[in-house]
């Protein structure tokens, strides 16, 4: 999934008069853009894969050698093809000289407006609470993974070591808590690439060790349907096909972000040309890369292919590579939890200073000195309230619902239909003025039915696993 963003060093406006497309400025007055095919690719495939692979060879084994590469690809394809729409909606009007749209949220509002900018606002938001929730999770999970490996070596291997995920979940929220409260961490530069080298370090070991465990079995496991009945019902096998679904959807989600991406690119050519060209490399790389791990994932473990692939590994040696592995996830997490919950924020505390615009609770600034060669700290104590308040909730609904594959699977299914394609399409309809009823109208406006029909069979199949789950649960009391 995509859990990094984008710095954006073209955000502050000149004020001094420029002349359009000059030697230092681009054509609204911002310094030159810099951004190249290849800047562009390495900022979605940085944004795309993420924690969201570790699921890859649970949700192909619920659909089998066939089905699963075949929905792999046709997701691919799909986020390729709705990522061209959205690129050549950066410009409203001309796609050379018409205004720019910096951010998903101003490309709406220029081509749609009204009530769409507010539903599109309102399920971003919601998404990234999700997230939230998901890597809480996730990081838990990679924490008790790391613990249960060293006890089960130090006890060598008669004890087996089951740890409850609840204390690792709080000293994640509580490291949340201290980062959030420093204002705009998503515009750390170097936080991209340390979620970036952290997220190929882990997918690359995972990558690694499902290929050694097919080479040492020497077998290629799975089956052509999927997971066989037997090892579950009927009913638990169209419902987690659906879920599977949903986990691939996560896998691919990065739209949001596309277009403060293409507003790093620099013209002639016109950005939306090279934004198309970094899709098809970047979405040709992330696809590769997916169907190795989730394929390998599948051969190496069969129907019991775990929904983390680093979890089905156990305790084989060498188990500081797993280790290592697991450091990367909750070191790659602590920093894409800000990075997602940044803008959520942001807008929060934009809106309720614009609501209470006399309130020092919200608006004031309190100066806290800090050792010699650091600037004082700036404390405000809305900001201090608000954020800890929303970092002990989601860590609250992480230790009542800790279900990492149907969390993904929610967010996949959630997140996908309408920021990936239903906005992306509509906008370029609207954008390129494409006649209602003729034949492109159809054809998008099917594409984007069937899209939708994908995401509600992936939420309902979600939802159904984590009703199936919360039957043998007990909040608070999760081991693995």
């Amino acid at each position: 999934m995509a859990e990094k963003t984008v710095s954006n060093t073209h955000s502050m406006e000149m004020s001094i008069p420029v002349q359009a497309g000059s030697k230092f400025f681009d054509d609204d007055g911002r310094l030159k853009r810099t951004g190249t095919v290849w800047t562009a690719s390495a900022h979605i495939i940085t944004a795309v894969i993420g924690s969201g692979v570790l699921s890859l060879a649970w949700a192909t084994a619920q659909l089998g050698w066939i089905a699963g590469p075949t929905v792999l690809f046709l997701f691919s394809f799909v986020t390729y093809y709705t990522s061209c729409l959205l690129a050549s909606c950066y410009r409203s009007g001309d796609p050379v000289t018409g205004k720019r749209n910096y951010t998903y949220m101003e490309a709406v509002e220029a081509n749609l407006g009204g009530f769409k900018v507010k539903l599109c606002g309102a399920i971003q938001y919601l998404n990234l609470f999700g997230v939230a929730i998901g890597y809480t999770i996730a990081a838990s999970i990679s924490m008790t993974a790391i613990k249960r490996s060293d006890c089960f070596h130090d006890s060598h291997a008669k004890n087996p070591c089951h740890i409850s995920s609840t204390p690792y979940m709080i000293a994640f929220g509580a490291m949340e808590i201290l980062f959030s409260q420093i204002p705009d961490f998503d515009q750390i530069s170097w936080l991209s690439i340390v979620a970036a080298v952290m997220s190929f370090t882990y997918s690359s070991i995972g990558l690694a060790l499902g290929i050694s465990k097919v080479v040492e079995t020497g077998e290629i496991r799975g089956s052509l349907t999927g997971i066989s009945i037997g090892t579950v019902t009927q009913t638990q096998k169209i419902w987690r096909s659906f879920q599977a679904l949903g986990a691939i959807a996560f896998a691919y989600s990065y739209s949001l972000i596309l277009i403060e991406i293409q507003d790093t690119v620099k013209s002639p050519p016109s950005e939306s040309k090279t934004m198309k060209k970094a899709t098809l490399l970047s979405v040709a790389v992330t696809t590769v890369f997916y169907m190795l791990c989730g394929c390998f994932g599948y051969a190496a473990f069969g129907d019991l292919s775990p929904g983390n692939l680093l979890t089905g590994f156990g305790f084989y040696n060498p188990y500081w590579l797993l280790d290592i592995a697991n450091i990367a996830i909750v070191v790659h997490l602590v920093g894409a939890y800000q990075v997602y919950c940044q803008p959520l924020f942001a807008f929060v505390e934009k809106h309720a200073a614009k609501t209470f615009p006399k309130s020092n609770f919200i608006n004031k600034e309190y100066n806290i000195p800090l050792p010699a060669g650091f600037r004082p700290y700036k404390l405000n104590l809305f900001r201090l309230v608000w954020r800890t308040i929303f970092v002990i909730i989601t860590t609250i609904i992480s230790m009542l619902m800790p279900f990492f594959n149907d969390v993904v699977g929610i967010l996949g299914a959630f997140g996908f239909w309408p920021l990936t394609v239903y906005f992306p399409v509509e906008m370029y309809i609207v954008q390129k003025k494409i006649p209602k009823w003729s034949s492109r109208w159809i054809s998008l406006q099917i594409l984007s039915g069937a899209c939708l029909i994908i995401s509600i069979a992936a939420a309902a199949g979600s939802f159904a696993g984590v009703v199936t789950d919360l039957q043998v649960y007990r909040p608070f009391q999760s081991t693995y």
